[in-house]
């Protein structure tokens, strides 16, 4: 066996290892308090949902450990079958070494790759989220948002990829700098087309109805400097009973999307503070700051494939052709995470900080902490929210802080 791949089984061992260890500590902390109600906690939710969400918990959970095994041994059968070659084979001798055929290679792959994964998507959404009253959509509606995702990924994906593939021979050694400006400035163009363009493909966005609860909002905009021309409210709940809001675009394109079950499940001042809270990323800075660390991390990752690209062993490892660009991007993506998983943890800390800054600005915004506060336990109601995560839990994959830091933080 190769040292590569015993580096690789030894990465995808200990990532689902540290996984599955880290699921069973959360499974037991919720066990812990699932009997009683702490009254701490008391104020946040009644008993009876308290057991109903640690019920949802554990059932999250489970079915969670079970969806990384399954990952997991995909990801061996696909790289150690020797699949990953005779789909090279098959896709290249359309038109050897050609770029087209290469982003073809990239795109079907990954289309492919995504199958083994649809029924278990099936089941958390029709078995598991159903359950606990959640799940909105029907297999109607499903399979046709399957069908969707997977032609914008062709549309999107592959003249993308054939770019990235181009420059090698329009640019030279130096490719990986321009394919990293190549897919900023691509990601850049999505921000502004994807409320106007992409998302009305999945959901309705209609403005806010004109009335005293629009006018509160807009002027909370202007009153906090963002002069928002229109607050859209999307139709999440044809799908799921859960409950969100997003900020999306930036600079005149910029804009802050309600769901529809949100605004049912919030009054006014709670509204106003989940409103101020969004304003609060973009007055704080943090798409930019976002934006800069996403950046560097792209080139950073662009550099690290034009290296594996040029390195004799790594591809023939694989049993794919040593230099094929197209190979090599495919094994980093699919290898990538096996690495990139042991610095998600400082990734949501800055997460939660810049969560913990956008509250700050919304009690400043309404002059109190109550909205917010009452906000932070509406959601907590009505989307089932863990009260009582393992610390190390939340630490590794929470990018929010938990409703008891937030409202610690808020009551300062």
């Amino acid at each position: 066996m190769h040292w590569l791949h015993v580096l690789v089984i030894a990465l995808l061992s200990a990532r689902l290892i540290a996984q599955l260890v880290l699921e069973a500590l959360n499974r037991n902390e919720t066990r812990l308090h699932a009997g009683v109600l702490p009254g701490a906690l008391s104020d946040i939710m009644d008993e009876e949902t308290f057991s109903k969400a640690a019920d949802y918990t554990l059932a999250k959970s489970r079915f969670s450990s079970f969806s990384l095994v399954f990952d997991a041994l995909v990801l061996v059968a696909v790289i150690f079958s020797g699949l990953l070659p005779w789909l090279w084979q098959f896709f290249d001798g359309l038109a050897p070494g050609a770029n087209w055929s290469g982003a073809l290679f990239l795109v079907g792959t990954g289309i492919l790759l995504g199958l083994p994964g649809l029924p278990l998507s099936w089941w958390e959404q029709f078995r598991l989220e159903a359950r606990f009253g959640f799940n909105k959509s029907t297999l109607g509606l499903w399979v046709t948002d399957f069908i969707k995702s997977t032609l914008l990924g062709i549309a999107l994906g592959f003249p993308l990829a054939w770019g990235l593939l181009a420059l090698v021979a329009w640019v030279g050694p130096f490719w990986w700098v321009w394919g990293f400006v190549l897919l900023f400035g691509f990601q850049l163009l999505l921000l502004v087309l994807y409320p106007k363009l992409i998302l009305p493909l999945f959901n309705k966005l209609t403005p806010l109805t004109a009335g005293e609860q629009r006018d509160q909002l807009l002027a909370l905009a202007d009153r906090t400097g963002f002069q928002a021309k229109t607050i859209e409210v999307m139709d999440g709940s044809k799908r799921s009973a859960h409950s969100n809001a997003f900020f999306t675009g930036f600079g005149r394109f910029r804009r802050i999307v309600l769901f529809d079950t949100l605004m049912a499940q919030l009054t006014q001042p709670e509204l106003e503070a989940v409103l101020a809270h969004e304003i609060g990323h973009y007055k704080r800075g943090h798409i930019p700051q976002r934006l800069v660390t996403s950046a560097v991390l792209q080139l950073a990752a662009f550099g690290v494939v034009a290296w594996l690209a040029q390195a004799p062993w790594f591809n023939a490892t694989f049993g794919l052709p040593a230099g094929a660009l197209a190979p090599t991007f495919l094994l980093f993506g699919l290898l990538g995470g096996l690495v990139t998983f042991w610095f998600s943890p400082f990734g949501n800390w800055i997460s939660r900080k810049h969560e913990y800054e956008a509250d700050a600005f919304a009690k400043a915004a309404l002059n109190s902490a109550a909205p917010m506060v009452g906000a932070l336990r509406k959601l907590a109601q009505k989307n089932l929210t863990n009260l009582t995560p393992h610390p190390l839990y939340s630490a590794v994959y929470y990018s929010h802080p938990t409703i008891i830091e937030r409202e610690r933080s808020l009551r300062r």
